[in-house]
């Protein structure tokens, strides 16, 4: 069904920067919380905003036409993405209850929805093992997850990437209820229209329903679309899922990902199209799109692409947009990265409405929208925006939370609580595992872990010589941060005490290292000759651009080098030198490969990298010689040759850690030369 091309200029929102710093919960949680809340920072940690957005920042088209048609139909769109409960989710699930549960009765016609990545590998996760829940869950991770978003009520979901990271099998015993230990499954479908399965392996086909079904008809099942009737409107919903998911996840050879595949993440639009095709040719005409695209950008300009799509809640990219009025929550400094909601206009000249609003729990995504008769986006009601799921964003809205999500939540937290007490070493400096940071630039964690694994390596292959892990694999900052009321500062700082644990201020705990480490991946040794080191290091900054955050950026020790953003990919590392036991060994100068390009290094890095994810190109080595240390699956804290079991190890053997965190103009690892001058090989 076309729709009507009769529109009017729509409002333009200003753009202003804000100051925000953290509020200190109450507690025990007052550590866990600040631990890991910078998951849900997605966009960088400056405490304000330039007038004009800084980099990175999306406003909305101030061109775009809204329908002059009158309203005849008004939808409240209550959203999420990256939901990823990790240790804040103990407290934060309950206030996101507690917003939802206030704002959905305010319109009669309100359905709640997700665009992927409702649970992640975490200590939050894996807490559905313990078998102190008396097998409520049946040992399965990720149950008490989706036991969390059915309470609140979400009603459809795109797959993410993460939804993946431990294949079909845990979809499928995840969608799939359990009577006889009171699971009830997902009470939701998932949605890819991009996705295609095999049906040879974990899932059966059963676990799939025909596409353009009612949502609450196929509730724990798998569909390329939907259908939601609320108020005797239908709205369709076509899910997308971002084209790099095998080299960013472990779907499995069942999964097949339709369309271009390349290093942008974005989908094919013509294939996208054939699907809202099929839900117009329904008579269906208000469609919204929930796309797992791991960039705001590349939703942004698929909105651009599309016909008859009127909404797109994105996903992946932890971005919070908003209102410049919204109030961002303040236990972090969370920055407005974007309008709320960003206006563009579709390849057939109408409105579409793209929203994000962070990670985590953090916020609820409210847009309240109402259509023409022919579908159109007549008006953007203003009480749309981000709304903060702590405790002030609970008591504006005065909001009572979902007494099963408080009642999870609590389960979870006792069992995650006694991991703080289990200390290893410890840090006078906070260790900067913040998503915006450690995916753009060498952070102090990001050393820490790299030479972790380098030492361990060495214990089995003394002749291992540099570290190289990606940026994305770590969750989490280790510490706090604190200020920011008043037009103080904020502060970040090592990690808070925890009496009730035992812990001391300072010290690393084992739900500090599961928390930052939440893969934890296993180890594998290989050998990269020297031109293939380059093309490593190469691949590892090909992506980096204002505004993205790369899960591939490189975490290293053992060498270091020199890039120039502004060059092609491919040509920006132009100088690169290892640090052997026998001296600095010159790998690039001038972007050139010096000496003998066959030369080897033994070097250490994750499994799941040196299996191709990400992109990597370990699995095309001349001779890789490669040794696992540890399995890629099933592995647990204590597993030698883990990620985890390797940093408890290490800092044991170091004790404490002091080396604080750098800006990228005082990087030595990682030099960016946008921001600092060359001095890898200085004197050299």
């Amino acid at each position: 069904m076309m729709k009507s091309a009769c529109y009017t200029r729509g409002p333009s929102p200003t753009r202003e920067g804000r100051r925000y710093g953290m509020a200190l919960v109450k507690g025990f949680w007052v550590g866990l919380c600040c631990l890991v809340l910078s998951l849900a920072s997605a966009c960088g940690t400056s405490s304000s905003v330039p007038p004009g957005g800084g980099a990175g920042f999306i406003a909305s088209d101030p061109n775009v036409a809204l329908s002059t048609q009158p309203p005849a139909f008004t939808l409240q769109i209550l959203h999420a993405s990256d939901l990823e409960a990790s240790i804040a989710a103990v407290q934060d699930a309950p206030r996101f209850s507690a917003v939802v549960n206030a704002l959905r009765p305010q319109f009669p016609n309100t359905v709640v929805l997700s665009s992927g990545d409702n649970y992640i590998p975490s200590p939050f996760y894996n807490a559905s093992t313990d078998r102190s829940l008396q097998g409520r869950y049946n040992l399965t991770p990720g149950k008490a997850d989706i036991e969390i978003i059915n309470a609140i009520g979400f009603e459809a979901a795109a797959f993410g990437n993460h939804e993946f990271d431990q294949g079909t099998r845990q979809i499928r015993d995840l969608l799939r209820p359990d009577t006889g230990r009171g699971y009830a499954g997902a009470r939701f479908p998932y949605l890819s229209a991009n996705l295609s399965f095999s049906g040879t392996g974990e899932l059966a086909s059963a676990d799939f329903a025909a596409d353009g079904q009612e949502a609450s008809s196929i509730r724990g099942r798998i569909a390329k679309t939907a259908v939601i009737t609320v108020g005797g409107q239908r709205i369709g919903l076509v899910g997308a899922t971002t084209t790099r998911l095998a080299a960013i996840s472990s779907p499995g050879p069942e999964v097949r990902v339709e369309g271009r595949v390349d290093d942008t993440d974005q989908v094919s639009a013509a294939l996208i199209q054939g699907f809202v095709d099929q839900l117009t040719a329904q008579g269906i005409n208000k469609i919204i799109l929930l796309a797992h695209l791991q960039q705001l950008q590349n939703e942004v300009s698929l909105a651009s692409q599309l016909r008859n799509v009127d909404i797109i809640i994105a996903g992946g990219s932890h971005r919070v947009i908003a209102k410049p009025t919204d109030r961002l929550r303040t236990d972090l400094p969370d920055t407005r990265t974007g309008d709320y909601p960003i206006l563009r206009s579709s390849a057939s000249g109408q409105p579409v409405a793209v929203v994000n609003t962070g990670s985590n729990y953090r916020y609820v995504g409210r847009l309240v929208v109402s259509f023409d008769a022919n579908g159109v986006i007549a008006r953007i009601d203003p009480v749309s925006g981000a709304y903060a799921a702590d405790d002030q964003g609970v008591a504006a809205v005065r909001g009572t939370p979902n007494p099963d999500v408080v009642r999870i939540a609590n389960e979870i937290g006792n069992i995650i609580r006694t991991k703080d007490g289990r200390t290893f070493g410890s840090t006078t400096q906070f260790l900067n595992g913040l998503r915006a940071e450690v995916r753009t630039e060498e952070t102090n964690l990001g050393n820490l872990t790299a030479d972790a694994n380098l030492a361990y390596a060495r214990t089995v292959d003394p002749s291992t010589v540099i570290s190289l892990k990606n940026g994305g694999g770590i969750r989490a900052p280790i510490g706090a941060t604190t200020g920011g009321g008043g037009g103080e500062p904020v502060r970040r700082i090592p990690p808070v005490a925890n009496p009730e644990a035992g812990k001391q201020s300072g010290q690393i705990s084992q739900l500090d290292i599961e928390t930052a480490l939440a893969f934890n991946n296993g180890l594998s040794l290989l050998t990269v000759t020297a031109e293939e080191l380059k093309q490593i290091a190469e691949h590892g900054v090909a992506q980096t651009q204002p505004g993205a955050t790369p899960g591939r950026f490189p975490q290293i020790g053992g060498f270091a080098f020199s890039f120039d953003p502004s060059r092609p990919p491919g040509s920006r590392v132009l100088s690169l030198r290892v640090d052997t036991p026998t001296g600095r060994d010159v790998v690039v100068r001038n972007g050139q490969v010096q000496g003998d390009p066959r030369r080897t290094f033994r070097l250490v890095t994750l499994d799941f990298l040196a299996n191709g994810g990400d992109d990597y190109p370990f699995p095309r080595l001349s001779n890789p010689n490669r040794v696992n240390l540890a399995p890629s699956s099933g592995i647990t804290f204590d597993t030698p040759g883990s990620e985890q079991d390797a940093l408890a190890r290490y800092l044991r053997q170091i004790g404490v850690f002091t080396e604080p965190d750098t800006p990228p103009a005082q990087d030595t690892r990682i030099q960016n030369l946008s921001a600092r001058p060359d001095t890898v090989l200085q004197g050299l």
